[in-house]
C-alpha cells in the first residue's frame, strides 16, 4: 500500500515558507525522533540549501524513541554542513530553553536588537511545532491537537527584541517515494486518517516490533512471541483486549486491535521504539534500488 497525502493548503504553504524563508536566519526543524529521516520533508531541505540557511534539528518526542537509535541520528545528522541537531522533548521546559542559544551559534552575527534573531520552525504535521511555539512564547499562540495538519495558516511572533520566530504549518511532500517511509509516518500519525488502513499500518508496525522489540510485545500484552508472525500478533493483541465481533462466533476484531496497538505505539505506553537507525534505513535503500522495477499500468 502507497500512503499519498497532500492537502492543498500545503501548496499554498511551501510557497509561502519559500518567501519567508529569505527572511529568516535559521531553520529548526522539527523532527519525529522515532523517525527523524522519514520524517524530515525533503522540500525543506530544498528551501534552505537555496537559501543556503543553517539547519538546527530538532529530535522531538526522544522520550519515545530508542535512545541508542536517538545517539546514531545524532552522530549521522552532525555530520551534515550547517546542521546542529539535538534530541529533546518540547513538553519539557528545560529542553525548549536551550534551543534559542543552539540556534545563535549557527548564526552569530545576529545577535542585538538592532539584528535580532530571526527562526524558522519547520516540520510535517504533528511532530510538535505547537507545542514548541507555545513553549518558546510561554503562552498558547499555537492549536495544539492530536491530529495532523492542526495549523495552516503561518505567523510571525517577536518573542523580545533580540529573537523573532516565525511558525509555519505541517508541510508534506507531493509524493513519498518510499512505501516504508509512508507506513512510519502513518504509524506515527503524521497523515490524515483517510490516507491509510488501520490494519494495514498496524500489520507494518507489529512485523517490525517482531524483528526488532519483541520483548516489549510481551511486556505490554502478555502473549510470548516466538513462532509469530505479524498476523498473529494482532490476533494475539485482539485476544488479550477482547477485541470480538459482536454475533460472529466470536471472530476476533483486528480492526480493533490494529487500533489499540497504534494507540499503545503512538503513546509510548509499549516503551521507547525508534522505527530507523541510519543503518537500517541505509539497508532498506539497498534493497529498494534492488527491486525490479513496476511495469506501467495499461489503460
Amino acid at each position: 500500500m502507497a500512503i499519498q497525502w497532500y492537502p492543498g493548503h500545503m501548496t499554498s504553504a511551501r510557497k509561502k515558507a519559500g518567501e519567508t524563508l529569505a527572511m529568516a536566519d535559521v531553520v529548526v526543524e522539527v523532527l519525529d525522533a522515532r523517525l527523524p529521516q522519514a520524517s524530515s520533508n525533503p522540500m525543506i531541505h530544498e528551501l534552505r540549501t537555496f537559501r543556503q540557511r543553517p539547519c538546527l534539528k530538532l529530535l522531538n518526542k526522544a522520550d519515545l524513541a530508542d535512545p541508542v537509535a536517538t545517539k546514531a541520528w545524532m552522530e549521522y545528522f552532525e555530520q551534515q554542513p550547517g546542521v546542529k541537531a539535538v534530541a529533546i522533548s518540547c513538553k519539557k521546559a528545560s529542553d525548549v530553553a536551550r534551543i534559542p542559544g543552539l540556534a545563535q551559534k549557527l548564526a552569530p552575527h545576529r545577535c542585538d536588537a538592532v539584528k535580532p534573531l530571526r527562526l524558522m520552525i519547520m516540520g510535517i504535521p504533528n511532530v510538535g511545532k505547537s507545542t514548541l511555539m507555545n513553549a518558546l512564547v510561554k503562552k498558547k499562540v499555537a492549536a495544539v491537537g492530536d491530529q495532523p495538519a492542526v495549523t495552516k495558516s503561518q505567523q510571525r511572533i517577536d518573542i523580545s527584541s533580540r529573537l523573532t520566530i516565525y511558525d509555519t504549518p505541517g508541510m508534506l511532500w507531493p509524493k513519498i517515494d518510499h512505501p516504508i517511509d509512508g507506513l512510519m509516518l502513518a504509524a506515527s500519525h503524521a497523515v490524515g486518517v483517510n490516507a491509510y488502513i488501520d490494519e494495514e499500518v498496524a500489520t507494518f508496525l507489529a512485523g517490525f516490533l517482531l524483528d526488532h522489540y519483541p520483548a516489549l510485545l510481551t511486556a505490554r500484552y502478555g502473549f510470548a512471541t516466538a513462532g509469530m508472525d505479524a498476523v498473529a500478533v494482532l490476533e494475539g493483541v485482539a485476544k488479550k483486549r477482547g477485541c470480538i465481533l459482536k454475533g460472529r462466533g466470536g471472530e476476533l476484531d483486528l480492526e480493533k486491535a490494529a487500533a489499540i496497538l497504534l494507540v499503545d505505539y503512538r503513546s509510548g505506553a509499549l516503551g521507547r521504539i525508534s522505527l530507523e537507525t541510519p543503518s537500517l534505513r541505509a539497508e532498506r535503500a539497498r534493497q529498494l534500488a534492488e527491486m525490479p522495477a513496476t511495469p506501467p499500468e495499461e489503460v
